[in-house]
């Protein structure tokens, strides 16, 4: 009974402890779930910061503004937000604390701004910057980011030169300055420069891709873009002297973040095909215009080679041939995976991206993409020492047709024969006409290799003293080779693999820099100061090598030059670019409503001679925040600034001041001899760009209604031109400086509203403007220059010198155009004076962005006012055996007809004949190519997921180059001459974060 006695006892003692123990464990250490949801006055928060003070803990609100985090009951949590007042809340044993962010007039707008060598926030800046960020690029399926830049910026001009995988675009910043020399912005990759001239050479990629122009940038995956900042006036870009006086692109990756691992993978497959197709001819209507052609050159009997009308070919097909050739659809698959997460001190990030895409063309075409992207951030202790690194390598494989298809669709009769026979085999029609298909048989492959990294080390000597090394390289290796069998002509000709050819061109760049910086700053309750000072030193090394083998034992040695008969090396260079420089900046600021900053650099460039090497240019730009001084209370924020300074430009190409020689590719008794290519010049300099700009800022109630316009005007002088020389100099040009002044101006226009905002529903609206004006204001001596029929005082650059079409003569039938000279003679030197203006007259775009619950819909019209060439600009006779546009058929057919285009001919009538050659050299090529276009969408929704407060998922649908409409009957408005159009793209995807 005892023992009994004694245990009860001691149990009864451990219950009790055991109790206690219990009951104070929620106290002490137990860890409890706190949940909750951050708000302002309106809407949910998403994307707070939600964090347990002094520990690394923390989360991102939801779309719904919702968070989960784990926490004990003693600690506290820090609430913020970008633009509202930082909150500090004891959890105090709560298991949910929902909380309301106020705004905060001190930092609403403070996003910061990269400006290159320094960061800004839109209410300090005194330049001229636009900005699009990873939200306005993820929304949009594109490959490339400059696409992503289309009709979305004020200034900024981005036209696509074709629809093909790995081809370029065209982009100016506020217009075009120079006549001769580069019009390329600078592009800066995460402080790296990079190059955006096309390694690619014309005789291996002319023909499938417009100028051989193969964009580097497409080794870029814009997933892995943060923002994209493009820097336009002289306050902007005059920290970058001479390499920015086309204005600077300035990229910058994505970072790794301090919290917990996060995964992030992103799948979608979509299609595309080409927008709009010409409108042609039919078969009834072709073989009408074309017996109406006999008829008019008074043929009655059809040529054994009309075979189109003399019944060799089925008169009853009707074979729409842009459907056949360039009608496919192309398909796409992208796969991307992320991971990211550090703590305080060291955050990381690693992406991949892997892309395929098929060809619109018939056949077996892609172009594939990998990429890999890292970036590591890391301070010390006492964040005296700060590191960053970012790293990308891409690789490219672009497997095309060796020739474009799209103008084999244009002018094809629609009855042509069908393109294979009963065996499956390229159908030649008893050799009765050219199978387009047999084009396919050639083919064109391109490889690319890219690396960028760079490193970024700072050390703090002093809190406000900080000494700064930015060092970058990028390297860049381009393969490309373009193979003609002899299978692409007619097995009737006899032709063997003697005569195939293959050009293979090989091409790598370089690029290093490094720039050691000091910066300086001091604040107190009035002034605010900020300097810079810093050096750049840039080498790039750039190697090419272009070779033709003619002649192969078989097809199958096309790969491999060794083999065959005959090797030339078309070009052979090896070229180095070296670059110094010395720059400053001043930043001042009063009260934080006036601001004043001051730019200078000194560039030394190795294109000019020892004597002009180096040229001095600078900026000065100034803010007022007027509002802080009105103190009106429906005026949110106002702003006025304004900014004057000197640009530099040295795009000229290496080595143009000296005596040059090239070897000849031909020996001479035995011996290959060397031929003088270029006269020595040391006296020509920097090209000069004057920029001056003023602007105003406005927002209203509460920021719910924004609006900006800005007016500039640049004046780029001591214009670098190669003149013309005579033929008896022995030379065709020189390199010099010449007295003209091109002139671009315009007025930029930005307006965002807020339409509704409320707990499920929100509206947002943005429109952007430009409306520019480019102008030659001087060239003294245009007239007896060889440049009088290109350019002409007050006109712009871009400008075609036509004859101008009067119309159809109501009795000859024929085209007539105006005498300008009244001599009674038609000739190209002072007859073609009707001035073709092809630069945009406005262009812009309109974004809509809707929120319903978890729903976001954001839709992007692109609109562009201009004038273009069409379908009949250097194009054969109507009548003749090639396709039409539809237009001819309003044609004169008997005397006292009025129309618009002239009567019929084979050709054999030497008078139309001539009339219709200088009708594709007229007025009457030009038509209005103004278009406004559904250039994205974006669905998605987000799948809630209470149960999970780390996972997330996305599902999305994409569209690019939608709808337009456009009153141009001759395709797509944006459509490159006889190149493949931008592709409307539809995608699908889903992605998955945990």
């Amino acid at each position: 009974m005892i023992n009994n006695h004694k245990s009860v006892r001691w149990r009864r003692i451990f219950s009790c402890n055991l109790l206690f123990i219990i009951l104070t464990l929620p106290l002490t250490a137990q860890d409890i779930l706190v949940t909750g949801k951050v708000i302002d006055a309106h809407l949910p928060i998403s994307g707070a910061n939600v964090l347990i003070i002094n520990t690394t803990n923390g989360v991102v609100t939801d779309f719904d503004g919702r968070y989960r985090i784990t926490a004990k009951p003693t600690d506290t949590l820090q609430i913020s937000y970008l633009g509202y007042t930082t909150l500090t809340i004891p959890i105090l044993n709560r298991s949910m604390i929902n909380v309301t962010l106020q705004e905060d007039a001190t930092t609403l707008g403070e996003v910061q701004i990269n400006a290159g060598y320094y960061t800004t926030t839109d209410r300090e800046k005194t330049g001229s910057i636009a900005r699009i960020t990873a939200k306005d690029i993820q929304g949009q399926p594109v490959n490339n980011p400059l696409e992503a830049l289309i009709g979305r910026l004020t200034g900024v001009d981005v036209v696509p030169t074709s629809g093909v995988p790995g081809s370029g675009f065209e982009v100016k910043i506020r217009g075009q300055n120079s006549i001769m020399g580069g019009n390329a912005p600078l592009y800066i990759i995460d402080g790296v420069p990079f190059d955006s001239q096309s390694l690619g050479a014309s005789n291996s990629s002319l023909t499938i891709i417009p100028s051989g122009n193969i964009s580097p940038l497409n080794a870029i995956n814009p997933a892995t873009i943060e923002s994209i900042e493009v820097l336009k006036d002289a306050d902007a870009t005059a920290i970058y002297g001479s390499r920015g006086a086309n204005g600077v692109v300035l990229i910058t990756t994505k970072k790794g973040k301090q919290g917990d691992t996060k995964f992030t993978i992103n799948s979608s497959a979509g299609i595309a095909n080409i927008t709009l197709k010409s409108d042609l001819l039919n078969t009834a209507q072709y073989i009408e215009m074309r017996r109406e052609a006999f008829a008019n050159d008074g043929i009655a009997t059809y040529p054994y080679d009309a075979y189109d009308v003399n019944g060799t070919w089925d008169q009853t097909r009707d074979t729409d041939w842009q459907e056949i050739l360039i009608g496919g659809t192309a398909i796409t698959r992208k796969l991307e995976a992320s991971v990211s997460g550090g703590s305080e001190r060291t955050q990381v990030l690693l992406s991949g991206m892997h892309q395929n895409e098929t060809t619109v063309f018939p056949g077996d075409f892609n172009y594939d993409r990998i990429s890999i992207n890292s970036n590591l951030n890391h301070h010390s202790i006492n964040k005296r020492f700060e590191m960053v690194f970012n790293s990308a390598y891409t690789i490219e494989d672009n497997h095309l047709p060796s020739s474009d298809l799209t103008s084999n669709a244009l002018w094809l009769a629609p009855n042509a024969p069908q393109l294979y026979d009963d065996a499956g085999s390229l159908n030649w029609a008893n050799n009765t006409w050219t199978n387009p298909l047999a084009q396919l048989e050639g083919t064109y492959t391109s490889s690319a290799n890219t690396l960028i990294a760079n490193a970024v080390l700072n050390y703090h000597v002093l809190d406000n003293l900080t000494l700064k090394l930015n060092t970058g390289y990028s390297n860049t290796v381009l393969e490309d080779q373009r193979h003609i069998p002899h299978t692409i002509y007619n097995p009737a000709f006899g032709l063997q693999s003697r005569i195939s050819q293959s050009y293979s061109h090989q091409a790598q760049r370089n690029t290093f820099i490094a720039e050691p910086q000091l910066s300086w700053s001091f604040s107190n309750a009035q002034h605010s100061w900020q300097l810079l000072l810093g050096t750049t030193f840039q080498n790039r090394k750039e190697e090419r090598l272009t070779l033709l083998g003619v002649g192969f034992s078989d097809n199958s040695f096309l790969g491999a030059l060794s083999a065959a008969n005959n090797l030339r090396i078309l070009n052979e260079n090896q070229l180095e670019y070296k670059y110094q420089s010395l720059f400053g900046r001043i930043n001042y600021a009063f009260k934080k409503k006036l601001f004043l900053n001051v730019t200078a650099r000194r560039d030394g460039s190795s294109r000019f001679s020892t004597g002009n090497r180096y040229g001095n240019f600078g900026a000065v730009g100034a803010a007022w925040v007027f509002s802080e001084d009105l103190k009106l209370p429906w005026l949110s924020f106002g702003k006025i600034r304004g900014s004057y300074g000197i640009t530099g430009n040295d795009q000229i190409g290496d080595y143009q001041y000296l005596q040059t020689y090239t070897l000849n590719d031909f020996t001479y008794d035995g011996s290959i001899g060397l031929a003088p290519s270029k006269l020595y010049n040391t006296n020509f300099e920097w090209e000069e760009n004057l920029k001056k700009e003023v602007a105003l800022q406005l927002e209203f109630f509460k920021r719910r209604l924004t609006a900006s316009v800005a007016f500039y005007n640049n004046q780029s002088s001591n214009q670098l031109i190669n003149y013309t020389l005579p033929h008896t100099t022995g030379f065709a040009s020189i390199l010099t400086n010449l007295d003209a002044v091109v002139e671009n101006s315009g007025w930029e226009l930005e307006l965002g509203a807020t339409f509704l905002r409320s707990k499920n529903f929100s509206w947002d609206t943005s429109l952007n403007l430009t409306l520019p004006k480019n102008r030659l204001l001087e060239f003294p001596g245009l007239e007896e220059s060889s440049y009088a029929n290109r350019f002409a005082i007050g006109q712009p650059l871009n400008i075609y010198k036509f004859y101008h079409l009067t119309g159809v003569n109501t009795e000859t039938g024929l085209f007539e155009f105006e005498d300008y000279n009244a001599d009674s003679m038609l000739d190209s030197t002072n007859d073609r004076q009707y001035i073709a203006d092809l630069n945009p007259t406005f262009f812009g775009g309109l974004s809509n962005s809707l929120r319903y619950k978890n729903w976001n819909l954001d839709l992007f019209f692109q609109f562009v006012k201009k004038e273009g060439i069409n379908a009949f600009y250097g194009s054969q006779p109507a009548g003749i055996m090639f396709n039409q546009p539809v237009d001819v058929l309003d044609r004169w057919q008997k005397a006292g007809d009025i129309a618009s285009m002239q009567q019929f001919t084979t050709g054999s009538n030497a008078d139309a004949y001539t009339a219709s050659a200088r009708f594709g050299s007229s007025s009457g090529a030009i038509s209005d190519t103004s278009f406004i276009r559904l250039k994205s969408l974006a669905l998605s929704y987000s799948l809630p997921l209470d149960n999970s407060k780390e996972t997330s998922c996305r599902l999305y649908a994409q569209g690019q180059n939608l709808f337009t409409f456009t009153k141009f009957k001759g395709g797509d408005p944006e459509q490159g001459f006889g190149f493949l159009p931008p592709l409307r793209r539809l995608l699908l995807g889903v992605q998955l974060q945990f």
